[in-house]
């Protein structure tokens, strides 16, 4: 037995001895952040090519250099497709030296460039994708959630609707992994709250003709219809159910509502409507001001909930680098997880070891044509909900990274 301990002992120290020394400073002296997204296509409107002014608005605030190391920023488009993404995320770890990735893809993307961040060991920056499963059973110790999730935007919606006696929900939702989380969050929502699912049906993304499924929902009598949709999905849906007429007669609930939709849908037909955001660029001086900047910056385009994400989890990566002194991924999520977030957008808000982001959320209703005073005065806030109300509990996660060792 004594034998084998020394030998033990003495195998450890060799390897120890032989096993590469953890990377020290700035690989390849320069800090490399990849944007991927859909830059074209349904999705691009959300994030796209404004996810990249964000981007470049950060790094040039951070003086475009960390501890005099140059920063740069690669971009390239998904386009919603998960073999090109994958396909992106290895070419840029493996070749090209990038070394942090903020995503706006979708799920089905994200989930599998997780994983490729993962093995690497390289921060994977969610500014936009919204499956709360990031952060709960599919959590990783490199990905940081920075916008909304399934699981905390309809929280407060359905609450409301439910006190109201909007007892009765259809879903119509967009068939992959973000939709189906979705509704599979906001359902849990209303049978707890004592209401009813009476059907659902699923549509591909990127749908042009929605009457069949407005048809289902319209038969279905629900008093509520959910849009577990986005980006021109979205838009395409709640112009169609106006044609309808559905809005005369059930409520149309919209998810994941971002303030570039109902800019682009108009308040006509949003007007009224209840949602729960992140982030409204007209909350606060500072927010107004970052917004005039940004639309300076991107050819007069609103900043909307993922642009606003991406400067933040952008400005925050790179502070941590910077007191890390170096871009090693492990050392870098460690001090963005215990560094506060403060910027523009959000003051003293924490990072939980799942990744999540704890910032405050807000209730907002969108203003009619007539309370409308300026460019892109769209929403009422009515209500501000801390993080610990609106994000799921570490009490009820499956993540492993919020149990005790």
């Amino acid at each position: 037995m004594k034998l084998s301990i020394r030998f033990l002992v003495v195998l450890g120290a060799m390897l120890v001895l032989t096993a590469p020394l953890r990377a020290q400073g700035i690989s390849g002296d320069v800090i490399a952040i990849g944007i991927m997204n859909d830059q074209n296509g349904p999705y691009a409107d959300n994030c796209g090519p404004g996810a990249v002014a964000s981007a470049k608005l950060a790094i040039s605030d951070f003086g475009g250099a960390v501890n005099g190391k140059k920063i740069e920023l690669v971009v390239a488009d998904d386009q919603n497709k998960p073999d090109i993404g994958v396909a992106l995320a290895l070419r840029w770890l493996d070749n090209e030296g990038v070394d942090a990735i903020v995503g706006c893809s979708a799920s089905s993307i994200a989930l599998a460039v997780q994983d490729i961040m993962k093995a690497r060991k390289k921060p994977y920056l969610l500014a936009g994708t919204a499956g709360s499963f990031f952060t709960n059973d599919k959590c990783s110790p490199m990905t940081t959630q920075w916008m909304v999730d399934t699981y905390a935007q309809p929280k407060a919606t359905v609450k409301a609707l439910l006190g109201q006696g909007v007892d009765t929900w259809f879903f119509l939702t967009v068939d992959y992994a973000f939709g189906k989380g979705w509704q599979a969050d906001t359902t849990n929502f209303i049978k707890a709250g004592g209401g009813k699912v009476v059907g659902s049906v699923l549509h591909p993304l990127n749908s042009s003709d929605f009457s069949s499924f407005l048809l289902t929902a319209q038969a279905s009598g629900a008093k509520a219809i959910a849009l577990a949709n986005s980006g021109a999905d979205f838009g395409n849906a709640i112009k169609q159910a106006q044609e309808f007429g559905l809005p005369q007669k059930q409520l149309l609930v919209p998810l994941g509502l971002m303030i570039n939709q109902a800019h682009g849908i108009g308040l006509r037909d949003l007007q009224n409507v209840r949602l729960t955001t992140p982030f409204y660029w007209d909350l606060a001086v500072e927010t107004r001001a970052f917004a005039k900047r940004f639309a300076e910056a991107s050819n007069g385009q609103i900043l909307n909930e993922a642009k606003s994400a991406t400067y933040s989890a952008i400005t925050h990566y790179l502070k941590a680098v910077a007191a890390a002194g170096t871009d090693e991924g492990d050392a870098v999520t460690r001090q963005m997880k215990s560094t506060p977030v403060n910027d523009f957008a959000m003051k003293n808000v924490s990072i939980r070891a799942d990744g999540q982001v704890m910032r405050p959320l807000y209730v907002a209703r969108i203003k009619t044509p007539a309370e409308s005073k300026y460019a892109y005065d769209y929403y009422e806030i009515t209500g501000t909900i801390p993080a610990e109300e609106a994000w799921r509990p570490a009490s009820e996660s499956a993540c492993d990274l919020l149990k005790s060792p």
